[in-house]
């Protein structure tokens, strides 16, 4: 038997900020929270450990008193499902990310980051 990715934990300075903004992006909702830490996750798998297969990972949001000092060695990609990727990074803008460089150049994805400072990108359009 192998390992399956199901979490992904950031630490952040406020967790019920950056909960709410990455389930906004995802489509994710809240599943637990405490003092100080926050998970959320997929509505469709909220019992995803019981599962064999593959599942949305759970991102774990806990609150650590340093800042967020260089550029991430992780980062998270996003796909558009619904909208093409244009649309995709307006509406991400809307929510409160804002565009990074961090020399993608003319890359075909967009690198935007987080309330954060977290630098993700958004993917050119790829339906599952």
């Amino acid at each position: 038997m192998t390992s399956k990715f199901t979490e992904l934990a950031i630490d952040c300075a406020d967790p019920e900020s950056l909960a709410r903004f990455w389930c906004a992006v995802l489509d994710y909702e809240v599943q637990d929270a405490d003092e100080g830490l926050v998970s959320i996750g997929s509505p469709l798998e909220p019992e995803g450990k019981h599962r064999p297969g593959p599942v949305p990972p759970t991102l774990t949001f806990a609150r650590v008193p340093e800042g967020k000092a260089v550029k991430n060695r992780l980062h998270l990609d996003v796909n558009p499902t619904d909208r093409e990727q244009a649309e995709e990074v307006r509406r991400l803008l809307e929510l409160g990310a804002r565009r990074a460089d961090v020399g993608q150049d003319e890359a075909s994805w967009v690198v935007l980051t987080d309330p954060e400072g977290n630098e993700f990108c958004v993917l050119a359009s790829r339906c599952p």
